[in-house]
């Protein structure tokens, strides 16, 4: 993981008008949110693992499942997880071995990240701040 300094920290947007400005450029809320904070990821690329720029948000005004809430911007950084070849042969689902499952875990689930998507991350921030902070 590496973070990414931006003038974007600290800034406030209702949730709704951020997703309505960041989906269209290829971006998503990340799987892990919870009612209190989450993330915007934008998949930059999915050789030798996945790379993601994440734009991390926390609730300031209300719940992330409620239409009119305030998030505050945290610092962005790019992630990369490398994902083994094959079936992962070590599942266990709860306390249940499970006889298959389509995903495998993470080989390394914060492996380095190479030098172009860093500056790939930097560049999208860039574009980011200019569209969010006209």
């Amino acid at each position: 993981m590496i973070e990414i300094p931006s003038r974007l920290e600290g800034k406030a947007f209702l949730l709704n008008v951020l997703e309505q400005q960041l989906k269209p450029l290829g971006y998503v809320i990340g799987g892990n949110w919870d009612y209190d904070h989450g993330s915007f990821d934008y998949k930059m690329a999915d050789d030798v693992g996945y790379q993601f720029l994440r734009l991390p948000f926390v609730a300031v005004d209300g719940q992330l499942d409620s239409y009119g809430t305030t998030v505050e911007l945290k610092r962005p950084y790019v992630l990369c997880h490398k994902y083994q070849r094959g079936l992962d042969d070590n599942v266990h689902i709860g306390n249940v071995t499970a006889s298959f499952n389509q995903f495998s875990e993470p080989e390394d689930p914060d492996a380095t990240v190479p030098n172009q998507y860093v500056a790939m991350a930097k560049t999208l921030i860039k574009d980011l701040e200019e569209r969010l902070l006209h």
